[in-house]
């Protein structure tokens, strides 16, 4: 994987093209039919941590480059993921790039595409059901309702080194009627008091689902103020949501795993 990508000098050998696939939240069985349909074309498949690795097998034909990002901690640093995209592409290969959830929310894909298109490598990129909508759904708590949540806002819950979250609060808190928190259990405590700092009321109703989509998912409802001391078994992958729709998941749940941890 330290390889830096080369350029094709072999006129008779044609560049290959990048697929930049959305795997889905989580449940092998929301992957879209063209990202299954990619996948089973694949010489090589390039995955990380978020995308289910049941997945894989939709490849039978492909060679496996695992890029392993995690929160705090990327096996492979992003612009050598890049040049392995570029790389792979220019030695003629079919290559999926495997992520989870959408490509273009919180995924860097658009980073990926945009060194794609600088080295003048073909792609094409395939939506996934992203995890900000697909989660909530499987804890009964829809992200907009009439009477309710006629807006919603995705937000980054994790920045990049020792960095506090840079986000108008202000706007967060009293402007949008569902927040929906990506990647921010590290963060939650500062999340918490920055939403109270800015006008959120303390009785505002929110939820922390934990393993969204999969068989141990867990969920935790509760009221902003007194969410972190409910919170502790919660580990990542989990998302958090803030907003009045989170009431409607006591009437609307409808998924029912085993492991499931409803906390009032």
């Amino acid at each position: 994987m330290d390889e830096k990508y080369c350029t094709n000098d072999d006129p008779d050998q044609p560049t290959g093209i990048v697929y930049l696939v959305g795997g889905g939240p989580g449940d092998p069985g929301l992957l879209t039919l063209r990202g299954r349909d990619y996948l089973g074309r694949a010489d090589v498949v390039v995955y990380d941590r978020l995308a289910n690795n049941q997945l894989l097998d939709y490849a039978p034909r492909a060679h496996f480059i695992d890029v392993g990002k995690a929160a705090d901690h990327h096996t492979v640093p992003q612009d050598q993921i890049n040049e392995i995209l570029i790389r792979e592409a220019r030695h003629g290969k079919i290559v999926v790039r495997l992520k989870g959830g959408d490509p273009f929310v919180f995924g860097r894909g658009g980073e990926e595409a945009q060194a794609l298109a600088e080295a003048g490598i073909p792609f094409e990129i395939v939506p996934g059901v992203t995890s900000a909508i697909a989660v909530p759904a499987y804890a009964g708590i829809p992200v907009t309702h009439r009477g309710i949540a006629n807006s919603v806002a995705f937000v980054t819950g994790h920045c990049a080194g020792p960095d506090t979250l840079d986000l108008n609060w202000q706007a967060l808190a009293q402007g949008v009627d569902t927040v929906v928190f990506l990647m921010g259990v590290h963060n939650l405590s500062s999340i918490v008091s920055s939403m109270l700092q800015a006008g959120r009321s303390q009785d505002t109703p929110v939820a922390l689902i934990e393993q969204g989509t999969l068989p141990e998912q867990k969920v935790v409802v509760g009221k902003l103020d007194g969410i972190l001391d409910q919170a502790a078994e919660i580990k990542p992958p989990a998302i958090f949501i803030v907003g009045e729709v989170v009431n409607l998941h006591s009437i609307l749940t409808w998924f029912h795993p085993e492991t499931e941890l409803v906390s009032e």
